[in-house]
């Protein structure tokens, strides 16, 4: 039979998980995992962030980013791979690639409050004094943007037959980052290097990633046939997709789909685009062993054994943010 290939990926609603409805929390992850088995993308409504928040977040960053170059620079911070604070344009590039994407990003990570010894494993947020709201803001998002992930990895677990907190202590404290994007404007687009994209085509190196919102198109997702699919949502809606750390631990089952971010026309090549993913990662020590019930004859084990800090760091210096 020949199999029917997405053109947009489906939508569902997280309300539906979290209602107490048997029947309408077992469809939810029936369908989320089917659509993480097939495409790896879906579109999610009733997530818990707000359209003010939202809007907040984007501002802020929208006014770091408009900052000078040397006071931007205060806030990017040697020796820690990129993983807190500003990182400067053109410093990372897809794995297999030696041009450095079009973009500059700042992130904040996990704010560790209850004692947790995996406290001292991270380095300290730092937040730019010149937006006194930045903290507060990016901090409701990260917690918010958290929890939505935490129910999500909830189905995927049913979805895979393991106990629905299956995840929990794994994620709990995680290296998750919030990462706010600006794929800066191009002025001379002669002046780049011919190949040079706002993000050449990768797979996340996490769990799950949850996209709110961007300010332009410019999203693509590899559809099995070779094309490219626009990735669009509406504006109540984030995008969520299968990274490569559930990929590996699935075993393939689940789906870590390569996408980009492709430049825009070059009449449209000096505008900016925004963007703001969270990326869900579970704490380091987090066996990513391939689980035995996604093992069969007909699906033997595709991974040697690793634990999720060690392929974390494999991968940042395959993407050029660590030696």
């Amino acid at each position: 039979m020949t199999e029917i290939l997405f053109n947009e990926i489906p939508s569902l609603d997280l309300a539906d998980f979290l209602s107490g409805e048997p029947t309408r929390k077992a469809q939810f992850v029936q369908d989320l995992g089917a659509a993480f088995n097939k495409i790896g993308f879906v579109a999610i409504k009733n997530h818990g962030l707000s359209d003010e928040l939202v809007a907040q977040l984007y501002d802020i960053y929208m006014q770091f980013f408009r900052l000078p170059e040397e006071v931007k620079r205060q806030y990017e911070i040697a020796g820690i791979a990129g993983q807190r604070g500003y990182t400067g344009k053109g410093k990372e590039h897809a794995k297999g690639r030696a041009t450095g994407d079009l973009k500059e990003f700042y992130h904040v990570g996990q704010n560790v409050i209850d004692g947790d010894p995996i406290r001292h494993e991270y380095p300290d947020n730092v937040f730019a004094s010149e937006l006194p709201t930045m903290q507060s803001v990016s901090l409701e998002a990260y917690s918010t943007l958290e929890t939505a992930g935490k129910n999500i990895l909830r189905a995927i677990a049913l979805y895979l037959g393991l106990k629905e907190d299956y995840f929990d202590n794994k994620v709990h404290n995680g290296n998750s980052i919030l990462r706010a994007i600006h794929y800066y404007p191009i002025e001379n687009p002669d002046e780049v290097p011919a190949d040079a994209v706002r993000a050449a085509e990768h797979g996340d190196i996490n769990l799950i990633t949850l996209l709110m919102g961007a300010s332009a198109e410019g999203l693509q997702i590899l559809r099995k046939d070779g094309q490219w699919i626009p990735v669009t949502a509406l504006p109540e809606q984030i995008v969520v997709n299968v990274g490569d750390m559930l990929e590996r631990l699935t075993n393939n089952k689940l789906k870590s789909t390569i996408h980009r971010v492709v430049n825009p026309p070059r009449e449209k090549m000096g505008t900016s685009r925004y963007s703001i993913p969270f990326f869900m990662h579970p704490r380091s020590e987090m066996d990513l062993t391939c689980l035995s019930a996604c093992i069969d004859a007909e699906h033997p084990n595709q991974y040697p054994d690793i634990t999720a800090g060690e392929f974390l760091n494999q991968r940042l210096a395959e993407i050029g943010l660590k030696k």
